[in-house]
């Protein structure tokens, strides 16, 4: 098995009116598993430029890089694949949820807010996400859980 350097990825923690807002996280809904908007960091870019690119991208929002909130790690224990996400608090700059945006990459597919209670109902990760999202504020560490397939 191939082992791969670590990817870093970038994931915004949008709360809008107790709603925390997330997207699909493959393409077409396949696995119905929910998460925070975000992806792979480039080169020349700092974090937070990183994340206001990706969040665009997915939900075509602008947002307001706040502080980091969560370090999670995820693999696939199968291929070698590592990935480091880090988590900061965002707030929306302008823009709205709008169902005829369209992801360029092609990956989201659905964005939604979802309340507390609502994710009781619905697969997300990482497992710590409300404890980030409606937490102190205080940074969490999230330590190195298998990829769902």
């Amino acid at each position: 098995m191939a082992r791969f350097k670590p990817r870093i990825a970038v994931r915004a923690l949008i709360l809008h009116q107790d709603r925390l807002l997330l997207v699909n996280a493959y393409p077409d809904a396949h696995l119905g598993l929910w998460c925070a908007p975000g992806g792979g960091c480039e080169a020349g870019q700092s974090l937070p430029e990183n994340l206001a690119r990706e969040v665009m991208e997915e939900t075509g929002l602008t947002v307001a890089v706040g502080a980091p909130v969560l370090v999670n790690e995820f693999h696939d224990p199968d291929t070698g694949f590592h990935q480091i996400d880090l988590f900061f608090r965002c707030t929306i700059a302008g823009g709205e949820i709008d169902d005829a945006w369209q992801d360029p990459e092609g990956v989201v597919t659905d964005r939604r807010f979802f309340s507390r209670a609502e994710l009781a109902g619905i697969r997300f990760k990482p497992d710590s996400l409300p404890e980030a999202a409606w937490g102190d504020g205080a940074a969490l560490y999230d330590s190195l859980e298998a990829i769902l397939k």
